[in-house]
């Protein structure tokens, strides 16, 4: 579990290269951003929200909202050639269920393929229909 640092300096990123792309186009209102976020980030939805709602308070991004899409982990075995979801390490005590690395059917070292994202996937807006 992060304490939520990590997620206020990543969400200022986001919303920089969002303002960025925006500053390209006739924008009158950002209605909502769609977030993909891989598991393998360990960036928490919640913290995430909360980062966005306080970043964007009186903003010209402020009343919008943020949609976050998991990235499940996917894996490649160099080994056995096995391609598709990681095997899973469950701990009751501090109820976590972390990806491992290694291949759920042979045991070796796996390359992660799929669940390191982070990246902004849609942005939708109401555009002015003045046209430059």
């Amino acid at each position: 579990m992060t304490n939520g640092m990590h997620e206020v300096a990543v969400m200022s990123s986001i919303l920089e290269a969002v303002r960025e792309e925006l500053r390209k186009h006739h924008v009158l209102k950002v209605e909502e951003v769609l977030l993909v976020v891989g598991e393998m980030t360990f960036l928490g939805a919640d913290q995430l929200n909360f980062a966005f709602e306080v970043l964007t308070k009186g903003t010209d991004l402020e009343g919008s909202s943020l949609f976050i899409e998991k990235e499940e982990v996917e894996v490649s075995c160099p080994s056995c050639q096995y391609r598709g979801q990681a095997a899973y390490h469950e701990d009751e005590m501090y109820h976590s269920h972390i990806p491992t690395l290694n291949c759920p059917v042979c045991g070796k070292r796996v390359e992660i393929i799929k669940g390191k994202s982070c990246m902004v996937r849609s942005i939708k807006v109401v555009e002015d229909d003045v046209q430059a």
